[in-house]
């Protein structure tokens, strides 16, 4: 939908001056860069500017545009569909002032027929955003309060969590059309979703380390379909010369296509081989009819095992890859931006080419951000750079129970299929620290016999990759030592996150650590000097100057690094 949007305060903290003010906006994007291109706020990246835009979590806002509707030549089976690929977050969406559907989690898409409610011409649609640091802090009064880091009771909204601050970033907290929406018109069929189940036959005698090709490899493409119609339908998959088609009854909405290719070159992570991709297109059509929808992607053939075992020191983690245990060496990968709709491909190109550059093979993407666009996992895929997926899980308890259980079911359904094509893809993880947390941080004492997250990560998470997506592996969470009777950040078992070194200790003591997979460490370092000056203007620029403190974001930060610098360096005379 390319139509001019705009956007207006409703109530909230809003300043008076600018109470019921329409302003140009931009879709997809959030009224914080909208108010910053139109002039209203400065930037909060900048100075202390960040405490003044703290109002925009506490308003109520309005997007509203209209579009054009042209008639159709062909109506009989047809559909008429709005659909919102990202909704930031607790929306009211309204048709032609009839409000359609309300909607409360950021990390869905949302499809809504709305044939009975637009007509040829002009039609309006306005998108209410509740205001999420205020929503958020009620629906915790309602479900119970939970422990969780940070300020703002993120756990009790299907949000980013670290748009509400973290100790890494900025509190900005806003909300928006973060993804594309529009309407979209169909008949008979559309396809729903394509999971893709790849599985690679290796010669036996060459075998598989180091092989370039393969015997064979197969396609499962799992394909639900959405009807309009009782028509039969037939679905076809195809990579290159290679098709295969099944017949769907009129009452069937799922369809699976085995593809077999001979003789397909294997794809590896960097270092360790190529990057071979193959197209993979779906059809629905009536037999004998034209096509009425096509999906279109990639997939490349590998397999992937997680290695959890039990050796002579504990569990084992280790990911291997087409039979070869990967040397992992990664990151954790964040939002690159507090405003996530303003990352582009180029942006994600510039990263994920920079992170191969550092000798990367692997990025963590962290349960405090978002399942990532498509181009994230795209350029995954050609660089070879694999990717293990948190689920949306970090540094709090969870309730339960509904209506928050029903959104997260929901929401990792649409993830999983969504995301099962990408050879890059290797590991799902259950949540960020919320196993440690839970045995070490106090949660226990003041959860009482609430619920927190313990369902999600061993049953309902495990259960829906399992019947989705099992040919990958799943673990409960990071860190994790695999075994309920052993302390979840042990070193000899699993997954480790070693942050005592930062936090109490001088980084030397890294000597001391010997994990079976750090998942997590570091130790905060400045901006390079540019960055620096251009975010900060105290003057003179110095360590316990407003704008400095006003981006150190973690706990006692200032005093952890003059710790840190203490042992090995004499004091500096300047930040110069």
């Amino acid at each position: 939908m390319t139509a001019e949007w705009t956007v207006r305060a409703l109530d909230g903290d809003v300043p008076r001056e600018l109470l019921g003010q329409r302003f140009p906006a931009t879709v997809p994007g959030c009224v914080t860069t909208d108010l910053l291109a139109d002039g209203v706020i400065v930037d909060p990246y900048v100075d202390e500017n960040e405490a003044s835009c703290a109002w925009i979590g506490r308003t109520r806002w309005e997007f509203a545009t209209e579009f054009e509707l042209v008639p159709s030549d062909d109506d009989q089976h047809e559909r008429i569909d709005l659909v919102c690929l990202g909704l930031d977050t607790v929306a009211m969406i309204a048709v032609n002032g009839q409000i359609l559907a309300e909607t409360c989690n950021m990390h869905r898409s949302y499809r809504f027929d709305v044939g009975h409610l637009v007509s040829p011409g002009r039609n309006s649609l306005t998108v209410v955003f509740d205001a999420p640091v205020s929503y958020a802090e009620r629906a915790s009064k309602e479900i119970g309060p939970r422990p969780h880091v940070n300020l703002h009771p993120f756990n009790a909204v299907r949000k980013m969590a670290s748009s509400f601050g973290w100790d890494w970033g900025p509190d900005l907290a806003c909300a928006g059309i973060w993804r594309p929406i529009g309407i979209e018109r169909w008949h008979t069929a559309r396809i729903g979703s394509v999971r893709p189940a790849v599985e690679v036959d290796f010669d036996e005698e060459a075998g598989r380390r180091g092989a370039e090709r393969a015997r064979e490899g197969r396609v499962v493409a799992h394909v639900d379909v959405e009807r309009a119609s009782k028509d039969p339908l037939v679905v076809t998959a195809r990579i290159g010369d290679v098709a295969a088609s099944v017949e769907l009854a009129p009452d069937a909405t799922c369809a699976t296509v085995q593809l077999t290719v001979p003789d397909v070159a294997v794809w590896w992570p960097v270092g360790y081989g190529a990057q071979p991709l193959y197209e993979l297109d779906v059809d629905v059509s009536r037999p004998g009819a034209a096509v009425v929808d096509r999906w279109h992607g990639r997939v490349g053939f590998r397999t992937v095992e997680l290695d959890t075992s039990i050796d002579t020191i504990g569990h084992r983690f280790a990911i291997a890859v087409n039979g070869v245990e990967i040397a992992v060496r990664g990151a954790n990968w964040i939002p690159d931006d507090c405003f996530v709709s303003r990352v582009d491909r180029a942006r994600y190109a510039e990263r994920l080419t920079d992170a191969v550059q550092a000798n990367m093979n692997l990025l963590r993407v962290w349960g405090g951000g978002i399942y990532e666009s498509d181009d994230f996992y795209d350029l995954a895929d050609e660089l070879g750079l694999l990717v293990w997926q948190d689920f949306l899980f970090a540094c709090a308890s969870y309730a339960e129970e509904e209506p928050l259980r029903s959104e997260i079911v929901a929401e990792a359904t649409e993830a999983i299929s969504r995301l099962a094509a990408h050879p890059s893809l290797v590991l799902w993880n259950g949540c960020n620290e919320n196993l440690w947390g839970h045995e070490d941080w106090g949660w226990k004492q003041s959860l009482g016999d609430q619920s927190w997250g313990a369902g999600y990560y061993f049953e309902i998470l495990p259960e829906i990759v399992g019947r989705l997506d099992p040919s990958r592996p799943y673990s409960a969470g990071s860190p994790w030592s695999f075994s309920h009777d052993i302390h979840p950040n042990d070193p000899d078992n699993g997954t480790m996150h070693v942050w005592d070194v930062w936090n109490q200790r001088d980084y030397s003591a890294y000597r001391e650590y010997a994990p079976r997979f750090v998942s997590e460490f570091g130790f905060q370092g400045p901006p390079a000097w540019s960055t620096l000056v251009r975010a900060v203007h105290d003057q003179p620029l110095a360590v316990d100057g407003a704008g400095l403190r006003s981006h150190q974001k973690a706990e006692d930060g200032m005093a952890k690094l003059a710790r840190g610098l203490a042992p090995h360096f004499p004091l500096p005379r300047s930040m110069e």
